[in-house]
């Protein structure tokens, strides 16, 4: 776009100039000259193209909010057979979210119900907002943990608030932050925490929590189960003796839990076709073993009358029917104060198990889900849940795989468990007075046993990356020494370090040329064996030749017996490995200048008539030593830079670039050296380029260098007719007029062009190219051109490049 007057009369007040790039016109000259050939000019990207990008439109913000609401996609859809799986899936998964619920209120140091009150409102509400047909949004171990762990912290420092006045705050406040995130749109965010941290987050916490329930399960008392798990285990080994009656309640609990899960998936096996009545089985076995107990400790303690306190064993005591904490959460300045420190391990617990989850069965069952759209679901959730009596919650690994198993078909069968909730809270309390305390121990033990990452997973993780191992041992070990929060921390800043010294230390590679013969075994075979290739299938031919480029140290695993060769004296091929940003842009550029510098000899050997005017860094050779004239090093002409795994520049890595082309600039003096670019895909990416002096030829550079007929590459429009009878086309690389190059590496064998052709990059951009392998032929082509026709070295020098090229 061409600056307007106003631009231009601001920026000569500002001093700056506007056309500093000086295009020199004549590369727009050439192939224009055939008529078959159509010229294509880039248009560089412009700040109002960037910038409306974010512009609101009519159209968008439609679908803005009908995104808000994704069931509106499959309700009108829904059918009989979709209601059988969800109420089969909500209905199971209710019998299951009963009594977790009330052990994991347990754990968040607040009264049972509340794990009622949480789950109803998070099947009630997920629904409407759900990406995800199989995630349920309710009480989890891991999030109930904290939340106790931030009551006893809030209460050390203000006895007078009540736990569940802590709770709803922090679940209204992190909800709060999770909603705007999503309504804003950027759970991109979650990408920011690895596979790595959530196993180990996941596995120290269920260590963690199983551990801290042990002396529940035991009935031993006066155990500060909130201590650092190490603590905690010893002081229950310590406290071994003093265990009570209430051991046999949840060992034996605890045994027929893991006895009815071995037993079903035994059966399983040995009934393949009664599998979904086995799976049922198994499934509904907390159900089973919680009212079995119930009925044992009715047995034991109907005696007491209401008073938990004269039980045989400790047990649950009672359970308010109906909703009986509702109303609006109160939410003090003093509370926020004193939970802030605590909102960012919340909001990354929040995220990290429901994303994590939903991600993981949608790739199970074979949809994606949106994780803004999610962030959106349980950000509401957690702010309306308070109202009703509800702490924070989110997505259940365990209760999400028994949906999904179960055969759920749409999110609304949390509607269905939602019902079974709800009928629990009204009818149902008055018998969850008998459950015994030590049986739910050994029930959220038994539940937090899923989370531990198994052996085997660790072990691919080692295959995989070492060093993640490294982080997934140090988080664990950490949370079990200290506490969750810290173990979390670790695992996310260590990953990020990792990745930040990756980048950072990631090493670019030389490429050289290899000619590779595309063809089966069975066509060797018969080449070799005296067989005609026309006997062999289609396909099999081994007469056709390409060129690749692969490291020159074999370092990608390549097979190190096959030479590798430089395309052309004094051309260097350099490929990015990891993007090109501030971060690494100095080890790539060092790295290029010091094998460029140490592998091409200058133009000119005595540079330098004193020895004064002799560099530091570059003094030659010692006083009263002769310069070595018959250094055998090719002159450098021009560097390929293989940006197909670059998608983004910024200022630092662009003005690296800058001051590595003037250093080459002056080692190659009085030539300049050629800056090639391939498989750049970002527009953004060429106009930063573009913007620094790369990818034209400008006038200044232009002046003193030989003729130039840049080399294109060129792509069929129109009609595909082609001029000629050969079958086998594919697109050229050629110059001028000619339709046939004489490039070396172009144009060959005998092939022809369709009728309509046209470049498939920009003329005016004769520097980027669509592949390395386009890059070098364009490299070779203005070398050889620059040999035929410069002025600028001696003849002797002459003589030594011919020698070059011919060896």
């Amino acid at each position: 776009m061409a600056p307007t007057p106003f631009s231009r009369f601001l920026a000569k007040i500002l001093f700056i100039d506007l056309d500093y790039r000086k295009e020199d016109p004549l590369v727009n000259s050439g192939a224009d000259s055939v008529p078959f050939v159509e010229t294509y000019f880039e248009r560089e990207p412009t700040a109002r193209e960037w910038l409306s990008r974010f512009l609101p439109t009519k159209a968008g913000s439609q679908r803005y909010i009908i995104s808000l609401f994704p069931f509106w996609k499959w309700i009108f859809h829904y059918n009989l057979t979709w209601l059988l799986g969800d109420i089969i899936a909500g209905v199971t998964v209710g019998f299951v979210v009963i009594p977790q619920g009330m052990a994991y209120a347990l754990l968040a140091k607040l009264p049972p119900e509340y794990g009622l009150y949480t789950s109803f409102v998070g099947f009630l509400l997920y629904w409407a907002f759900a990406t995800s047909k199989d995630i349920t949004i309710g009480t989890v171990a891991v999030m109930s943990t904290i939340v106790g762990n931030i009551v006893i912290k809030v209460q050390d420092q203000d006895p007078d608030i009540p736990a569940e006045q802590i709770a709803r705050a922090l679940s209204v406040i992190a909800g709060a932050v999770l909603l705007f995130i999503g309504l804003m749109r950027w759970g991109w965010i979650v990408e920011f925490i690895p596979l790595v941290a959530i196993t180990s987050f996941m596995t120290g916490a269920a260590i963690s929590i199983a551990a801290g329930q042990v002396p529940n399960l035991l009935g031993i008392s006066g155990i500060n189960a909130r201590e650092a798990t190490y603590k905690v285990i010893i002081n229950t080994l310590k406290a071994l003796p003093t265990t009570k009656l209430d051991a046999a309640m949840g060992l034996t609990a605890l045994f027929l839990l893991y006895a009815i899960r071995i037993f079903c998936s035994w059966m399983t096996k040995l009934q393949p076709q009664r599998k979904k009545f086995w799976f049922f089985l198994s499934t509904l076995r907390m159900a089973f073993v919680i009212l079995l107990y119930i009925l044992i400790s009715w047995l034991a303690n109907r005696h007491v009358k209401g008073n938990a306190k004269k039980a045989k064993f400790k047990i649950l005591g009672k359970v308010p029917r109906g909703f009986q904490h509702a109303g609006a959460p109160v939410i003090t300045t003093h509370v926020l104060s004193l939970i802030a420190p605590d909102i960012p391990v919340t909001i990354i617990v929040l995220i990290l198990e429901h994303i994590a989850i939903s991600k993981s069965f949608g790739r199970i069952n074979n949809y994606v889900i949106n994780p803004s759209q999610e962030l959106v679901a349980v950000g509401f959730t957690n702010i309306l849940g308070p109202f009703l009596g509800a702490y924070p919650a989110t997505g259940s690994f365990s209760r999400t795989a028994i949906k999904s198993k179960a055969g759920v078909r749409t999110p609304l069968a949390g509607l269905f468990t939602a019902a079974i909730v709800l009928l629990a809270i009204y009818a149902l309390t008055s018998v969850f007075f008998y459950i015994p305390s030590s049986s739910l121990a050994g029930l959220i033990i038994h539940a937090v046993g899923d989370l531990i990452t198994p052996p085997k997973v660790v072990y691919q993780f080692w295959e995989t990356s070492p060093l993640e191992v490294v982080i997934f041992f140090a988080g664990v070990l950490l949370t079990i020494f200290t506490n969750i929060e810290n173990g979390i921390y670790l695992t996310i800043c260590a990953s990020a370090a990792l990745l930040l010294y990756r980048l950072a230390k990631t090493k670019g590679t030389f490429l050289g040329k290899v000619n590779i013969y595309p063809a089966s075994a069975d066509a060797v075979y018969r080449r070799d064996g005296g067989v005609s290739e026309s006997q062999g299938p289609i396909g099999e031919t081994t007469n056709i030749v390409r060129e690749v480029y692969l490291p020159v140290t074999h370092q990608d695993g390549s097979n190190p017996q096959i030479a590798v060769q430089s395309p052309y004296p004094g051309i260097f091929v350099y490929r990015y490995s990891e993007g090109f940003t501030y971060i690494n842009q100095a080890q790539y550029l060092d790295a290029l200048t010091a094998h460029i510098q140490a592998s091409a000899r200058p133009t000119k050997l005595a540079r330098h008539d004193k020895i004064g005017d002799r560099p530091w860094n570059d003094p030659g050779p010692r006083r009263g030593k002769p310069i070595n004239l018959n250094d055998d090093r090719p002159f450098l002409r021009a560097v390929v830079l293989d940006f197909s795994s670059v998608n983004n520049v910024d200022t630092t890595s662009v003005q690296g670039l800058v001051d590595v082309r003037n250093q080459l600039d002056r080692y190659a003096a009085p030539e300049e050296v050629e800056w090639h670019f391939a498989s750049i895909t970002n527009r953004w990416t060429k106009r930063a380029l573009t913007a620094a002096g790369f990818g034209y030829l400008s006038t200044d550079r232009s002046r003193n260098r030989a003729p130039w007929n840049p080399v294109y590459s060129f792509a069929a429009i129109g009609d595909t007719a082609v001029r000629s009878s050969d079958p086998k086309l594919r697109d050229e690389e050629h110059g001028g007029d000619e339709i046939q190059s004489a490039v070396p590496g172009v144009g060959r064998g005998e092939k022809s062009f369709p009728e309509k052709v046209t470049t498939v990059l920009g003329k005016n951009r004769p520097f980027f190219h669509i592949d390395v392998v386009a890059a070098v032929d364009s490299a070779i082509a203005a070398a050889e051109s620059r040999l035929a026709t410069t002025s600028s070295v001696s003849s002797a020098e002459k003589v030594a490049i011919q020698a070059e090229l011919k060896a």
